[in-house]
């Protein structure tokens, strides 16, 4: 990621603490719950990696094509899951928004991505608005409804609030991610 150092690694420690998160929802005891979890726990550690500053870590040239096939096979994947749940083609348009930042970075001399004097590209234009509405709307979902929850103790990988807070902080880092491309 290019841009301050301060907000790369904030992202990696955004990215990575959502990617630990959704490993603990993997024990959920609801199955859809433990799929969707694992996609994002891929996601998470993948925007936790894709963000280390390059200053810190200038990575190879043959990175980029690596986190490109892998992120193309968590879309695959995805859209196989998307069947059963919407929130699936999420995770579908996600790791394609990794794909392309991945082969953006494969694109450009010495990995370092730029939108030139003509502006930005089509497809990050389109990637930019989508998750500027998936991050507003996530926000919205957080707002309380008025609603009290039910007494007992519900484990950590069950909290639906918490898992909504995880989706949201993904979303702002994917969005910041697009905008240092």
């Amino acid at each position: 990621m290019h841009g301050p150092a301060t907000t790369g690694w904030l992202l990696v420690a955004l990215c990575a603490t959502a990617g630990a998160y959704c490993v603990l929802r993997m024990r959920s005891g609801v199955e859809e719950q433990r799929r969707a979890a694992g996609g994002e726990a891929v996601m998470g550690f993948g925007m936790a990696a894709m963000a280390v500053p390059a200053a810190a870590l200038d990575p190879p040239d043959w990175v980029w094509p690596v986190y490109a096939a892998v992120f193309a096979a968590a879309a695959l994947h995805s859209l196989w899951a998307a069947r059963t749940g919407a929130h699936h083609l999420h995770h579908v348009v996600g790791a394609l928004a990794m794909v392309h930042m991945s082969l953006t970075m494969t694109a450009a001399p010495g990995g370092h991505a730029g939108h030139g004097a003509a502006g930005i590209p089509l497809p990050t234009g389109v990637l930019l608005l989508y998750f500027a509405g998936y991050v507003l709307l996530s926000g919205a979902r957080l707002l309380p409804s008025g609603a009290v929850a039910g007494g007992g103790t519900t484990r950590w990988g069950d909290r639906p609030e918490l898992a909504r807070a995880c989706r949201l902080g993904m979303g702002i880092a994917m969005l910041a991610m697009l905008l240092t491309m």
